[in-house]
This record gives structure tokens, C-alpha cells and sequence, in this order.
């Protein structure tokens, strides 16, 4: 391997960058996604049951210990419950617009890198094809395909850079889908959470 990236020439070592930003991206939102995903139906059965009490603080508590979107949505409709059914929906909506683009941040930096791997991929192949030719020219009728200063070399260079840039590709474009399927789960559960915890605090405040 340290072979290989030695004669890769130095697009690779943008290639390799770009892996490792990716690697970050994705592990970075993978663990924050895993943290914020709850059990809404049961989150909102266990704040309903407090909410009968009338038990306000504890169920804010409950709120306030639960890092998740869902949470917030919740703690917002109760601290407005008292304001009317609109007033509660309209919390709930401003503060789920202040959490989507929570969910979504550095997605699109992994979606680019899935998109331009490629490219920086077919930019070393260029560059490797360069050098090929400048050996070419160089040597004229005396060029030949052998060691490591000689047109080998470019050849390589080009075909290392073109793999690279696919082999990263790939699992970026994997990863995003599936980040992004995990955010389409989030907000999912967020919009049928807000829906129900309007309904029960409209309903409790009867």
C-alpha cells in the first residue's frame, strides 16, 4: 500500500484527504443521528402519563434529559400550552424548523466529496497521462515502458489516481444515502410526534 501511494503521485494525497474528511463526516453524523433517534411513541406515553398529573417541571425535566429533537418539539408545545392549540402548533413548527437543518449539517459536504472523487480521480489520470507524454517527448525514439523514472511510472500514476477516486466514491455515495434515510426517519417521527403532543397538551389544558 505505501508503494502504491508513493506512485500515485501528489493528486492522491488530495484523494486521501478527502477520504478521511469523509470518514470523519460520516461517523461524526452516524453517532449524533444514533443519540437523537428515540422511541417517540414511548417518550410521549410516558409525558402523557405525567402531563394528567399536572406534574409540568417533571415533565420539562423529562424533556430537558432526553437529547433529541423530539424532546424539544415536546418541551416547546408544553411551555406554550397555555397559549391555545395555535400558539402550540406554531411553537412546535419554529422549532422543528430550527431543528432540520440540525440533522442535515455536513451532509452536503459528504455528498461533494461523493461527487468530485471521481473527478480527482480523472484529474490524476490527466496529470499521470502528462507526465507519460513529457517522457515521450523526452526520450523520442528512445522511450520505453520500464523502472520507475521512465513512462511506467505516469502510467501508473494514472491508474492508481483513477481507482482511488472510484474506490472512494463508492462508499461515499453509500454513506450519504443511508445518512440521509436516517435523517427521513428522524423527521418522521418528529412530525407525527408533533402532531400528538399537541393534541395532548390541548387536551390536558381542557
Amino acid at each position: 500500500m505505501p508503494t502504491l501511494l508513493a506512485m500515485g503521485g501528489p493528486v492522491i494525497w488530495l484523494i486521501l484527504i478527502a477520504a478521511a474528511a469523509a470518514a470523519v463526516v460520516f461517523v461524526e453524523r452516524a453517532l449524533f443521528y444514533h443519540r437523537s433517534q428515540i422511541n417517540s411513541a414511548e417518550f410521549l406515553n410516558g409525558i402523557r402519563t405525567v402531563l394528567k398529573r399536572e406534574n409540568i417541571v417533571e415533565a420539562v425535566s423529562i424533556c430537558d434529559a432526553t437529547p433529541s429533537p423530539v424532546s424539544r418539539l415536546v418541551k416547546a408545545a408544553i411551555l406554550n400550552r397555555d397559549k391555545g392549540r395555535e400558539r402550540v402548533r406554531e411553537a412546535v413548527e419554529e422549532t422543528g424548523l430550527t431543528e432540520v437543518p440540525q440533522l442535515e449539517e455536513r451532509l452536503n459536504l459528504l455528498a461533494t466529496i461523493a461527487q468530485i472523487s471521481p473527478l480527482l480521480g480523472l484529474f490524476g489520470t490527466m496529470v499521470g497521462f502528462i507526465h507519460v507524454f513529457m517522457k515521450l517527448q523526452a526520450a523520442g525514439l528512445y522511450a520505453h515502458i520500464s523502472g520507475t523514472d521512465s513512462l511506467a511510472a505516469g502510467i501508473w500514476e494514472s491508474l492508481i489516481c483513477a481507482a482511488a477516486g472510484m474506490a472512494l466514491a463508492i462508499p461515499a455515495h453509500a454513506g450519504y444515502n443511508y445518512l440521509v434515510s436516517r435523517v427521513n426517519k428522524i423527521v418522521l417521527d418528529m412530525e407525527r410526534a408533533a402532531a400528538e403532543i399537541v393534541n395532548i397538551v390541548t387536551e390536558n389544558g381542557k
